[in-house]
């Protein structure tokens, strides 16, 4: 239903770019009422543009917006060979065809102009979000680094005390065995001293 929605909007600007072929020709004359039209018609197509931009996207809705654009054009030019009496006969017909043709095409500008607006805002917004998220990168980032800095001194100091309590060990341990060795030496004297005065008593 909703896809079947959105390509009525293009079938309604369709429409519209047929519907202006029956403006009064004389429409560049300063008159209030053919430039009120001519206005009308032009933010009409604008509004349709910018909704067909924003549900079917700028390449997608701007192929359906071009095709809509030649369809009327082709139409128009139908209709002016069928009709010619109807549409300014005083005029040629290959004159006719450029004018109408012209007017189908600056209202599908006006399509373009209004999907261009909305293709904008929406870039801007992405940008907006994508701007967001980096500052935030940037932020977690930084803190990130600030707390590998704190870790890696955390690691050296670590390093620092574990070499210390290495070398205080290794310090002790040659304390321990310096005296062990110097108690045997003292033992063995002290035994030797002994085994002599036994052997002097026999």
């Amino acid at each position: 239903m909703k896809k079947i929605t959105n390509y009525l909007t293009a079938l309604l600007l369709l429409l519209l770019l047929f519907a202006s072929n029956f403006i009064n020709t004389n429409i560049f004359d300063i008159q209030n009422y053919n430039f009120a039209v001519w206005f009308i018609l032009s933010m009409f197509c604008f509004v349709i543009g910018y909704f067909i931009n924003k549900v079917l996207g700028w390449q997608w809705g701007g192929k359906i917006v071009f095709a809509v654009v030649i369809s009327s054009v082709f139409l128009s030019i139908i209709m002016l060979s069928m009709f010619r009496d109807f549409f300014a006969a005083k005029s040629l017909l290959i004159d006719n065809i450029i004018l109408y043709s012209l007017r189908n095409i600056t209202l599908g500008a006006m399509s373009f102009f209004g999907m261009a607006i909305a293709e904008i805002l929406h870039m801007q917004k992405d940008y907006t979000v994508i701007t967001e998220k980096l500052k935030l990168f940037e932020a977690r980032f930084t803190d990130a680094n600030k707390e590998a800095d704190l870790i890696i001194k955390e690691a050296k100091l670590d390093a620092k005390s574990m070499m210390q309590n290495a070398e205080n060990n290794v310090k002790n341990l040659f304390l321990k065995k310096e005296r062990i060795e110097k108690e045997l030496k003292e033992f063995i004297e002290a035994e030797k001293e002994l085994l002599k005065r036994y052997e002097e008593k026999d």
